[in-house]
């Protein structure tokens, strides 16, 4: 195994690929009772159309989502309860780009880690169960659908974007879900969860040896080339929907603005990109901006208000979301003071302390396992090196994040969501 030290930030990983293709990373904690394992796909609710076997397949909306449920069934039980009965903490989730399982425990780590490379790699349906699941995932969908922090994002990425499957939902529709069949699920497994499209994170009191060697047992031995995969026709550069509102439920305005933004090339460049993006949005509104401080003071915004920098495969957009009365004085404000900042420059001495801020920000962060483990799954599926952050801050400048704002904070790339107090969509 190859060993990566950070001194600086005190973490210790160990790397290998296996001859089937999976990649595997531990971090090992001596020191600490408890273990965190992180199985991974890249493979998530924007993966609707993939070739397999020479062949183009356009699968149902949500069905990513839809798999991750079903992946708990086995033939002699269901895996959660099985973790469950070891004394682990098991849970999964389906994002736009991958599908992560993953369990935390401090006892039977390796019996642990045998249920979930079993369960995750061999798949089990019938088409009685997946019929049934049908109207357990639809009643989520449904809580999904009321709720307006949901839609409002919804919305926002449907404006965004034109063509990019980012504007799906992951966990797809009613409509769209009935259309799912146990043969459809097996297509799909075939197609993401294999070895070398799959990643193993763990962290905690175990032997990185011992974690490749059940690897290598439990998994199947073939490797496969990397299918492909359609994203949709080229996006245009401006957003496709200058605004977008709908009605329900709330006391106040929910309101999301967007910022389109070209995505980088490469993973090393897409890294610089989020933290530098990150840094620009700080200054530009961030809750040691004076912007901030100017529009709290106002009432336009409460201490919920968020700005912050967002990718996925092939896309990339700022979003700004909060409650706010007057969500298009609110806009115009936003971006009146981006294109100034722009123009005019920031605050050096602001600059660096946001600089430190996100720094420590990362740093604090290294203390959860879940998040050693899921952002490593994140890099290498992006091609990224997430614990470079030190050495890619200190190439970050105040004209680099001047020079951001300048580029991508115009009219043509803000798309405004509202949800509005009201009973019923416009």
């Amino acid at each position: 195994m190859v060993k990566h030290t950070y001194e600086t930030l005190g973490e210790t990983l160990f790397e290998e690929t296996l001859e089937n293709g999976l990649r595997v990373y531990v971090f090992p904690k001596p020191e600490f009772g408890k273990c965190f394992a992180f199985f991974a796909t890249r493979y998530g609710g924007m993966d609707t159309r993939f070739q397999l076997g020479g062949q183009w397949l356009d699968t149902p909306m949500g069905i990513a989502h839809y798999l991750e449920h079903k992946m708990f069934d086995t033939p002699d039980g269901n895996a959660l309860q099985k973790l469950s009965a070891t004394g682990a903490s098991p849970n999964a989730f389906t994002s736009t780009a991958i599908t992560g399982y993953h369990f935390e425990c401090t006892d039977r780590f390796y019996e642990n880690l045998r249920i979930l490379l079993e369960f995750v790699s061999v798949p089990y349906f019938t088409e009685e169960s997946v019929e049934k699941e049908q109207g357990i995932i639809g009643q989520e969908i449904r809580m999904i659908e009321d709720n307006p922090s949901w839609q409002v994002y919804h919305m926002l990425l449907e404006a965004l974007y034109q063509h990019h499957p980012v504007r799906n939902s992951v966990a797809g529709s009613v409509e769209s879900i009935r259309e799912i069949t146990a043969q459809t699920l097996y297509h799909c497994h075939e197609a993401f969860y294999t070895p070398s499209n799959m990643v193993l994170c763990v962290a905690g009191n175990v032997d990185p040896e011992q974690v490749c060697a059940m690897a290598r047992e439990i998994l199947p031995k073939e490797k496969k080339t990397p299918i492909p995969r359609d994203c949709g026709q080229q996006e245009p550069e401006e957003v496709f929907q200058r605004e977008t509102s709908r009605e329900m439920a709330v006391s106040a305005p929910l309101v999301q603005l967007g910022i389109k933004v070209q995505p980088a090339q490469d993973g090393a460049a897409q890294f610089r990109q989020r933290l530098l993006g990150d840094l620009a949005c700080e200054a530009w509104a961030g809750h040691s901006s004076p912007l901030y401080r100017r529009l709290y003071e106002e009432g336009l915004i409460d201490s919920n208000f968020y700005l912050g920098y967002m990718d996925y495969p092939g896309c990339a957009f700022l979003v700004a979301d909060g409650e706010c009365k007057e969500p298009e004085k609110l806009r115009d404000i936003l971006l009146e003071e981006g294109a100034r900042l722009g123009r005019e420059g920031i605050d050096e001495g602001l600059f660096r302390r946001l600089k430190k801020a996100a720094y420590g920000n990362y740093v604090r962060a290294l203390n959860s396992f879940e998040t050693l483990c899921v952002e490593q799954a994140k890099g290498y599926f992006s091609d990224q090196a997430p614990w470079s952050f030190p050495e890619v801050y200190e190439t970050i400048t105040r004209q680099d994040a001047e020079a951001f704002l300048r580029r991508w904070i115009r009219p043509e790339q803000a798309a405004l969501a509202v949800i509005r107090p009201g009973g019923k969509a416009q």
